[in-house]
């Protein structure tokens, strides 16, 4: 049974990789869309700038997990789903 378990999550964390990987880019091309209409004021469009890059140097490095979850504070301020 353990054997079992530990194949699934070893199979799982083989194929969510690369999901996460190909999620960022989606990602910032959303908050870059946004970006462009945005009604935010200045601090709140800097923070967004902030964790843009921030998540793309995330992505870059290969730590896509975190690159996703910096990347949806940005979408989250700027109410981008």
């Amino acid at each position: 049974m353990f054997k079992k378990t530990l194949v699934a999550a070893a199979a799982f964390a083989f194929i969510a990789g690369p999901a996460f990987a190909f999620h960022c880019p989606a990602d910032m091309a959303k908050i870059d869309a946004a970006m462009t209409t945005a009604t935010l004021d200045d601090a709140a469009k800097a923070k967004v700038t902030e964790l843009r890059a921030q998540g793309e140097e995330l992505h870059k490095a290969g730590n896509h997990e975190e690159s996703v979850k910096v990347l949806a504070e940005a979408m989250a301020i700027l109410g981008v789903k």
